[in-house]
């Protein structure tokens, strides 16, 4: 399956391919283009690269005999990953969109700042901001390994990285 790259660094590669409306279809998928994109980006053969996943811990990519961090992200039409050879990783994508509720939603997980931020700009830049906030927020809690809750101050230590995707689509890179 041919993967987009979207961003690649210093041991940190970002692909992503078109989602099907399946959720654990998208999963497979995107599971099969890791592992070809790896194979490819590090000429290893591909039987030597597996993915490793279990219920309530970040899925980690097995690279002949070492491990690398791996994130995934599905939204509606797009499934992201991405690798890191030197550590923890973390991504997230959403589509941009209007969230009538956003308000409660910014106060209850992206915190008073952001908040304020927010409904300080014009209205119709908000669906965006809000996108890029919330992208930026997950991604470094998957980075930390740390789930989705509400509004802590204590943000985990990593640095982003905004993703240039498709129309209608916002995505972050943690590393």
């Amino acid at each position: 399956m041919e993967a987009t790259q979207y961003w690649s660094g210093d041991g940190l590669l970002v692909i992503g391919i078109p989602a099907p409306t399946s959720r654990p279809e998208a999963r497979r998928r995107l599971r099969l283009a890791v592992r070809e994109a790896v194979a490819r980006w590090l000429k290893l053969d591909i039987a030597a690269i597996a993915l490793e996943s279990t219920p309530g811990n970040p899925p980690r990519l097995l690279l002949a005999g070492r491990t690398a961090g791996l994130s995934f992200s599905h939204d509606e039409g797009i499934s992201l990953a991405a690798i890191g050879l030197h550590g923890a990783v973390g991504i997230d994508v959403m589509r941009v969109q209007d969230i009538p509720d956003w308000a409660n939603l910014a106060r209850d997980y992206l915190g008073p700042l952001v908040t304020r931020e927010l409904a300080a700009c014009p209205a119709a830049q908000r669906p965006l901001r809000l996108a890029q906030a919330w992208t930026a927020r997950e991604a470094a809690l998957k980075c930390a390994g740390l789930p989705l809750a509400e509004w802590n101050a204590a943000a985990p230590a990593c640095r982003l990285q905004a993703l240039t995707l498709p129309a209608p689509h916002v995505a972050t890179l943690a590393y």
